[in-house]
């Protein structure tokens, strides 16, 4: 490992710059997608170059994204390659925020969504970025936060990142050459979000619901019921222990849970924990089985 790479982070959540580094000013009425308002959250995991971060912060200017977090930058923040790269979309630079894990990343959103062009052996929806537009629109019409994830220019988010979506985001290319560049993949999402001029259908509306649980709340949920599979000795064999957390973590996510879903979640597993640490018998005796 480098010495640049062992570079430390800044505070999650923190502006890590200070005067003398993007001075351009953020220009007037930047910030909004084709109805008034905020736009989703990009989210680059450990990129790996200053200047794909800066081109990134461009292509995210361009139609209007303004929200960009950082993920354990490799070369560290903030970075001078990164200004000299977004052509004057330093305010978007300026602004970005920094965290030591994705999840951390993602704990105060409501829907996070994963780009990918390999397949996984996870079991999520898929769409495609004109598809996610339309999901944005209706998500921040409600007030929920939404973010993408875009993994390394080399080798794409790690399982471990993808377990932590709701719903994966693929670009379809040509199978001849599927790959691009992690800036084209940005401004392909950040184009359709810029585009989207129509209503947004009924069957994205939400009503009569409590608030969608946030990422935090759902990875309280997942730590809580690792904690008492683990204390049971669901989670084994060990070596299969990640695996079977991954499962758990996409399931939950699938089932787009409120935060009264999690609150009664786990209300049952603490009610399940106690009397099995009590000793207590079920109340209700089981009835019979056929043929027992």
């Amino acid at each position: 490992m480098s010495d640049e790479e062992d570079r430390p982070l800044r505070a999650e959540g923190a502006n890590p710059f200070g005067v003398g580094i993007g001075s351009r000013p953020k220009p007037k009425g930047v910030g909004v997608g084709p109805k008034e308002g905020p736009g989703p959250i990009v989210i680059l995991v450990t990129p790996q170059m200053g200047e794909n971060i800066g081109t990134t912060a461009r292509a995210m200017a361009n139609f209007g994204l303004t929200e960009l977090r950082l993920v354990a930058p490799r070369d560290g923040w903030p970075n001078e390659r990164a200004f000299s790269a977004a052509s004057g979309a330093d305010w978007i630079l300026q602004d970005a925020k920094v965290y030591s894990t994705t999840a951390e990343a993602v704990a105060d959103l409501t829907r996070v969504y994963a780009t990918t062009a390999r397949d996984r052996d996870m079991v999520k929806p898929v769409v495609t970025p004109r598809r996610a537009a339309l999901e944005f629109r209706a998500l921040i019409d409600e007030g929920q936060r939404a973010g993408i994830l875009f993994g390394p220019e080399r080798t794409g988010l790690e399982n471990d990142d993808i377990a932590l979506a709701h719903t994966i985001l693929s670009v379809p290319t040509s199978p001849r050459f599927w790959s691009m560049n992690l800036a084209q993949a940005v401004l392909l999402v950040a184009y359709e979000w810029h585009m989207l001029e129509v209503e947004v259908p009924e069957k994205f509306l939400r009503i009569g619901q409590t608030e969608p649980a946030t990422q935090a709340e759902v990875q309280g949920l997942v730590d809580h019921l690792v904690t008492e599979l683990d204390d049971a000795g669901f989670l084994r064999p060990v070596e299969k222990k990640p695996s079977m957390v991954r499962n758990i973590v996409s399931f939950i996510q699938r089932a787009e849970p409120t935060g009264q879903d999690v609150r009664t979640l786990r209300g049952v597993v603490r009610a399940l924990t106690r009397r099995y640490q009590r000793g207590q018998p079920n109340p209700r005796p089981r009835k019979p089985q056929a043929g027992s």
